[in-house]
């Protein structure tokens, strides 16, 4: 059974998979497309062209704009952020313009990591906490910078691999 808490803003015409948890002051736009079994922390922002799978768990403080698609079971760790359009300007509209970001499944996005629109993560793939993600990331690889580089790899279980 899904909960919305009472504080949470869930617009007519989201679609919600079974057994999601909604939490306080959270807003899915309409157009939202998310899997089962999905959880959003306090705070957190669903665009309307979003597509999230299953089991994919954001945590408070995070905000997921047009244009981003998450795989199944993929983490978004606290007060990290996407970005979907690469050089904004307030006086000028570039809706027309978003690139489109790809996390495939089972990936991390630790907290107040920043990934820059237009990039595709790897499945498995975990991206350290803070680290900014400019280029397409592997499958499995383990990022860490500014900007974000591999450091090594990892399991599917999140494991760093020793070499």
């Amino acid at each position: 059974m899904t909960f919305i808490h009472e504080t949470a803003i869930v617009d007519e015409g989201a679609m919600l998979g079974d057994n999601c948890r909604v939490w306080h002051w959270t807003h899915i736009c309409k157009g939202a497309k998310i899997g089962a079994n999905c959880s959003f922390g306090q705070g957190v922002f669903i665009g309307d062209d979003v597509v999230l799978g299953e089991n994919v768990k954001v945590q408070n403080n995070v905000s997921i704009y047009d244009a981003v698609r998450l795989e199944d079971n993929v983490f978004c760790g606290p007060s990290m952020v996407f970005t979907n359009v690469y050089n904004p300007r307030a006086k000028i509209s570039r809706k027309s313009e978003y690139r489109p970001t790809i996390v495939r499944q089972g990936a991390t996005l630790g907290a107040n990591c920043t990934i820059i629109c237009g990039v595709e993560i790897g499945e498995f793939a975990f991206i350290g906490a803070g680290a900014v993600v400019t280029k397409d990331v592997a499958p499995f690889a383990l990022m860490a910078g500014v900007p974000a580089r591999q450091i090594g790899l990892v399991d599917r279980d999140g494991n760093r691999i020793k070499p």
